[in-house]
């Protein structure tokens, strides 16, 4: 898990919530001492035990939690404060924001999800949605849409580069036919043997996450499906051949 940062921590006081005269919202030192357990249901947070104003307490306490912590808060934060954001733009874009740290800090990052400039369509929009469910809906939703995306975007660098597949091509035909047929992705430097292998190794990893998206992801109605760490590790090996390949082969991937 990551913390927040304190750059997070003045936005979310500053810019969602409001201070005025030292006093956080509509906080009082009452309510505030009342808002861990009613809205993010933390009960050993003891708010005299800090000094200064509302503004100043809230800060230090969100700041002194773990992470797992800081994730309630934060959606504590949406609970109360957020009655006006459907209303207000600028709100609701933030409040996606701060729902986003609640994701990272209680889960850890993910690989950030590429948007390479030079695909099919049918990829961009499985990126797109892939982003999207991980911020609403957690990885287990993501995991086929990653899958698609970089199964599509094989596909479209093998065409791109005139490299002939097969009929109907599997996401692991498409990278193995990549890997031995286009120049730029042979391992060169420091232990390229080695290198090789690992590409080797990526291959078993893109057959492993095909099954996976079959028979442990919403793409199918399958009666079990994985854990979020487990389907965020599937979108995270996926996330990370497709940027590994893309810089091989030297496509500008900009960040969502």
């Amino acid at each position: 898990m990551t913390a927040l940062t304190k750059q997070q921590v003045m936005r979310l006081v500053n810019r969602y919530i409001g201070v005025s005269g030292g006093y956080l919202g509509d906080f009082s030192y009452r309510t505030h001492a009342d808002f861990y357990p009613e809205y993010c249901g933390i009960y050993d947070v003891e708010t005299d035990a800090y000094e200064g104003t509302t503004r100043q307490r809230f800060i230090e306490i969100l700041l002194s939690r773990t992470p797992h912590d800081q994730a309630k808060i934060l959606r504590g934060v949406i609970a109360k404060f957020g009655e006006s954001d459907g209303s207000n733009p600028e709100r609701l874009a933030l409040r996606s924001e701060i729902e986003t740290w609640a994701l990272e800090v209680e889960r850890g990052p993910s690989v950030a999800t590429p948007s390479p400039t030079s695909t099919r369509d049918v990829v961009v929009r499985a990126l797109v949605d892939a982003d999207t469910l991980l911020r609403t809906s957690g990885p287990i939703s993501a995991v086929d849409r990653i899958h698609t995306a970089l199964h599509g975007h094989l596909l479209s660098l093998c065409d791109a580069a005139s490299i002939v597949l097969p009929s109907d091509p599997s996401i692991t035909v498409a990278l193995k036919a990549l890997r031995e047929n286009h120049p730029r992705m042979h391992a060169s430097g420091a232990r390229s043997a080695d290198v090789t292998q690992v590409l080797y190794a990526m291959s078993n990893v893109l057959d492993k996450l095909n099954t996976i998206r079959n028979n442990a992801s919403l793409a199918h109605p399958n009666q079990t499906l994985l854990n979020e760490p487990e389907a965020r590790l599937a979108i995270n090996a996926g996330k990370t051949v497709f940027a590994y390949v893309d810089e091989k082969l030297g496509i500008k991937v900009p960040k969502l």
